[in-house]
């Protein structure tokens, strides 16, 4: 392929197995960077959310939109407004670029997965080539 050529698509199959923990949790679980710059993502990230009862995130704030899917249990997106977003198994939350959020779960645990779109690169400093 001459360096005037693009790129062929590609299709990957990705697994949270051997993923880079992300340092977005702050109580009651853990968070992996799945789809990420690092793995040669340009366009999306994707992160693997899973918190405990009572377990949350830190506070964020990305400079483009992000999205999270609701898999299994329940909590609540809370917004620098003060505002509490309800979420339930299947819902999913939008979060407007430059938003400062939390996701927080609820008795059940939440599990979830999503991040912001193009990618937030700051999440990414420290965790390897792509970052």
């Amino acid at each position: 392929m001459s360096a005037a050529e693009p790129e062929a698509p590609a299709v990957r199959v990705v697994d949270v197995e051997g993923s880079p923990a992300l340092p977005i949790v702050k109580s009651g679980g853990s968070a992996t960077a799945v789809i990420w710059p690092g793995m040669g993502a340009r366009l999306r990230s994707m992160h693997h959310i899973s918190l405990h009862a009572g377990g949350s995130t830190v506070r964020m704030r990305h400079p483009s939109d992000a999205v999270y899917y609701v898999i299994s249990g329940n909590g609540r997106a809370d917004d620098d407004g003060g505002t509490e977003h309800p979420l339930v198994e299947g819902s999913m939350v939008h979060i407007d670029a430059g938003t400062e959020y939390a996701l927080r779960a609820g008795p059940e645990g939440l599990e979830a997965v999503g991040g912001p779109a193009p990618a937030d690169r700051a999440m990414y400093e420290g965790l390897g080539e792509g970052s």
